[in-house]
């Protein structure tokens, strides 16, 4: 009769090494868009054409996170799009600045997380608010809801960014015009607005819930 100890020892070892894995680690990949002394100029000129402050450098204070989704389908084609400095084909935009608009973080269909620009450095993503938030693209569109990989992912990304800033407020771009009134609304101009749905309530309610433990200040009511 052969000896099963070390067969049983074996099988045991493997069982542990395999309960123990530890989950896929939290990653950010940096994937840098332009920054060059274009746009750090049109930058500086943005804070204080559009948000009142005359700035050295083209910096933020975070106390925001914005969730947006991208109206584009790849990482490739988005990243082409935030990569020049200057804003080209969008007349409800241009008129208020040639900035191209970007954002801090992209976020890929499977919650592949990049960074496309330093955490505290200036992006145009959010009007009124873009001198004290963080930015959150996700590949993502009314035809393209969402994926549940893109949550967690935008979950562990805002406790990492709270971790580091104090950040109060977890907003969808379709929230910002709510900001209005409120101390932290700055846009000089009381006409420069556009309508925007992403990511939606739908979304935005499943993530705040996820978020709950974090005590993030509510939307202010309009």
């Amino acid at each position: 009769m052969k000896c099963l100890f070390p067969k049983i020892l074996l099988g045991v070892f493997a069982l542990a090494i395999f309960s123990c894995s530890p989950k896929a680690t939290f990653r950010i990949i940096d994937k840098p868009i332009t920054w060059n002394a274009e746009r750090e100029q049109l930058s500086l000129q943005y804070l204080k054409d559009r948000h009142g402050l005359s700035k050295t450098t083209a910096s933020i204070d975070p106390q925001m996170v914005v969730v947006h989704w991208t109206a584009i389908s790849t990482i490739e084609v988005t990243f082409d799009v935030f990569n020049p400095s200057t804003l080209g084909g969008r007349a409800d935009l241009t008129g208020a600045s040639n900035l191209n608009v970007s954002s801090q973080f992209l976020i890929d269909r499977d919650g592949t997380i990049f960074r496309l620009l330093p955490d505290t450095t200036f992006a145009r993503h959010v009007i009124g608010l873009n001198y004290l938030a963080i930015g959150i693209e996700n590949i993502g569109s009314d035809d393209m809801p969402l994926t549940k990989a893109q949550l967690k992912a935008n979950e562990q990304l805002i406790r990492h960014l709270k971790r580091k800033y104090p950040i109060d407020y977890v907003i969808g771009h379709h929230e910002y015009q709510n900001f209005q009134g409120t101390d932290l609304w700055k846009e000089t101009d009381p006409n420069y607005r556009t309508v925007k749905t992403d990511p939606g309530d739908e979304f935005m309610n499943k993530l705040r819930k996820n978020l709950s433990d974090l005590n993030l200040k509510p939307v202010p009511k309009l």
